[in-house]
Formats: structure tokens, sequence, C-alpha cells
């Protein structure tokens, strides 16, 4: 089963999809090191997309960003990849952080963003912007985003150390004395910042945490990860 934003899917010259645990778990593992392993290649072929073309971020819960012109199996050290070539997946992997797709249907242009918490407050998504109109000359205001899975406000509890680094309007206490961050509207503001419009961004609205079809770190720390992939046609 794949997940796809609505949105989103009326464009003719993108394709991308969220995983589920019924295509297995997108972890790299010891037993199937390669990037391209098993799981992450049925999915790849799921969309539509080369295997053997595949191209994945490896995220480090930072800012950084990387553009991609050819395949380039592993990138690693970055949590975002832009691309304007079509026929390059790209693939990042992840348990509670959310993927964020930044799309210019113009040229086109297309950027794969994880964020975390961390990365988050680093601006990994506007870093992405910037990349995109550095690179391929996109224009903010004509981005299309779309936010993918994630563990949503009502679910991610954190201390009071992650929690001041964040506008208190987006972080309320938790019943147990913490604090519950909603990091989904921390990106969203973050879109806004850099120049997106309200209207052009798009959430899929599936929390992590309370979806057995997904994974969540938080809800069962086995390891196990989804995929966001994305390619231009």
């Amino acid at each position: 089963m794949v997940l796809t934003i609505r949105a989103l899917d009326g464009e003719p010259r993108l394709a991308h999809g969220f995983s589920t645990l019924a295509l297995g778990s997108m972890r790299r593992g010891a037993d199937d090191p390669s990037p391209g392993t098993s799981a992450r290649r049925a999915f790849v072929q799921e969309l539509g997309l080369d295997p053997d073309r595949l191209t994945v971020a490896g995220a480090v819960h930072g800012a950084d960003v990387a553009r991609v012109d050819v395949p380039s199996a592993a990138v690693e050290g970055v949590d975002a990849l832009v691309t304007a070539r079509a026929g390059i997946p790209l693939l990042a992997t992840f348990a509670d952080c959310y993927p964020i797709l930044l799309w210019d249907p113009e040229l086109p242009a297309l950027a794969l963003v994880h964020a975390g918490w961390r990365g988050t407050e680093a601006g990994v998504a506007p870093a992405a912007v910037r990349a995109l109109a550095r690179e391929y000359g996109s224009e903010p205001r004509k981005l299309v985003a779309g936010i993918g899975p994630g563990i949503c406000g009502d679910c991610y509890e954190v201390g009071e150390e992650v929690a001041d680094r964040f506008d208190p309007e987006i972080v309320r206490p938790s019943p147990g004395g913490r604090y519950l961050l909603d990091l989904a509207a921390a990106n969203v503001r973050a879109l806004l910042a850099a120049g997106l419009c309200r209207d052009r961004i798009h959430m899929l609205g599936v929390c992590t945490m309370e979806s057995p079809d997904l994974p969540s770190h938080r809800r069962s720390p086995d390891g196990n990860r989804f995929a966001c992939l994305a390619a231009i046609r």
C-alpha cells in the first residue's frame, strides 16, 4: 500500500508516494546494506520508476541540501535532495520525522526533505526552497509543498530543552509535565516565511504514532522505517 497527497496526484510530471509497512521496512540494515534494498527497489517499481537510478538521502538531522544531476545511490550527510532531472527517484526514510516535498511544476524541479525536530530548527525546509531558487531559478511563491506522514502535535511529547527552541504558539504543556510540539505546524510556518503561499502547502494529515500502517519510533522503537519517494517523470 502506498499513500499519496491528493493535491499532488494531479501533477502529471510528478511521481510521489509514502510506503507503508505492507511494503516492508525501508531501513538499510546489516542483512541488506546496499542503498537500494529489496524493499526499496520494490517500492520504486510500485511507482513505475527505475530502481537502478535510485538516489537516497543519508539523513543526519541537519539542514544541508545536495543537488542531484545523475543517479548517485546514496548521498551521505544531507537531509534534502534537489533535482531538475527526470527519471531519478529520490528517497529518504522516516519513523516519526516529516517528509516534505517541494515541487516546481513550471520548470519542473523537485526537492525531497527530511525534517525531524533538529532539522526543522536548523531550517532544512527553507534551505531546500533556497536551493531550488539558487540551482534552478524556482520562485518560492510558485512552489507547491506536500507534507507527508509524521508524528502529530497531540502525540509528540518533548522535554523543555527541545520545547524552548520553538515558538510557544506551537508548543503546549502535556499532562505528564512535559510539552507537546507541533512539528508539522513548525514546518508550515517555515515554508510560509520562505515565501510559499499558504494555499499551495498541502498536508497528508496522517500521524505515524497513531497509524498501525506506519512505523513510529515513539510507538515501537524497532528500527523500522517508511520511505518517501519522489521523481520527475
